[in-house]
């Protein structure tokens, strides 16, 4: 697999996974119902080449009226599934617009399940904002910076999370801006102590 940068963009030169095919799939459909999303967590370093297995994909999108919503339900209707309701004014209404997850999959298969979540926070307005293109051929995602991403895991404290953390920054080290991701790890209260410990080669703070 092959890095590439240029500009505010990571191009990715590899052969697309099933689960990178799939969520190049939805997020086309995002797209195209002109709906502003992030992928945030777990995906990041699947994507990027980190061996392991993952079910669910999370999503971060733009506050969208119910008239936005509803479009995009009834284009997907047919090929996919809400985990959490069929009734999609509950989806929005219990779910989305009170920030939790509407779980979404294909009819044919429950993995991988795309958690889409409207942003809540100035954290999550940032991500979206100044979210990172990575394309894969004719094909682009958009992703959280990977700066805040390596903070956020940090903040959970999960095995898992340190992990994904630690092989980020050390992929990225290189390419990092290191004050914005001072600037994060201060903000979600990670000691710098634990940076030292769970990053290894964490330059001073």
């Amino acid at each position: 697999m092959d890095i590439k940068y240029k500009d505010n963009e990571i191009i990715l030169n590899k052969e697309p996974s099933i689960i990178d095919s799939s969520v190049l799939d939805f997020s086309e459909i995002l797209t195209r119902n002109n709906i502003r999303y992030v992928l945030i967590s777990g995906y990041i370093p699947i994507l990027f080449g980190k061996i392991g297995e993952i079910e669910d994909i999370d999503i971060l999108i733009q506050n969208i009226s119910f008239e936005k919503f509803l479009k995009l339900w009834l284009e997907i209707e047919n090929a996919y599934e809400c985990k959490n309701t069929s009734d999609p004014v509950d989806a929005y209404n219990a779910y989305l617009k009170n920030y939790h997850s509407v779980s979404i999959s294909k009819k044919e298969s429950p993995f991988p399940c795309f958690k889409v979540k409207i942003i809540k926070n100035e954290i999550d307005r940032y991500v979206l904002k100044y979210r990172r293109i990575v394309k894969l051929g004719e094909k682009h995602l958009y992703i959280s910076p990977i700066e805040i991403q390596i903070s956020y895991n940090l903040s959970r404290s999960l095995e898992k999370d340190i992990e994904d953390a630690r092989f980020l920054y050390n992929l990225f080290n290189e390419k990092l801006d290191k004050a914005l991701m001072d600037r994060f790890l201060k903000e979600l209260n990670i000691p710098d102590e634990s940076v030292e410990i769970y990053l290894k080669k964490r330059d001073s703070i």
